[in-house]
């Protein structure tokens, strides 16, 4: 029993430096998606904030940014168009995540 233990806690202290590295990729690229989004480069934003998710998909604020960025892309187009129905969902799984998220938009330095 005592090795299992020990062999799980080794395994957990080994991912870390992984977990570390997703989570600094995801800051990165919610950073250059900020970055793009007020630039109007909308598509470019997507690009990043998607690589966010897919860092850290327990990201709240990648999944809000994007949803907010796909909205934006869809905007002009028709009332049902799918880009909104998808940032919908990328809305509600932001929220799910963390209900109490607040969009910070890079404000003092809280993407």
């Amino acid at each position: 029993m005592r090795r299992i233990m020990t062999a799980a806690l080794l395994l957990g202290v080994l991912s870390f430096p992984a977990i570390a590295a997703a989570e600094s990729r995801a800051e990165q690229q919610t950073a250059a998606g900020l970055t793009a989004y007020w630039r109007l480069d909308f598509h470019g934003a997507e690009g990043h904030f998607q690589a966010a998710v897919e860092a850290d998909p327990g990201r709240a604020a990648a999944l809000y940014y994007l949803g907010y960025t796909v909205y934006k892309i869809a905007e002009p187009k028709r009332p049902n168009d799918p880009g909104k129905h998808r940032a919908a969902l990328l809305f509600a799984r932001a929220y799910e995540i963390d209900p109490s998220f607040n969009p910070g938009w890079g404000i003092r330095g809280r993407p």
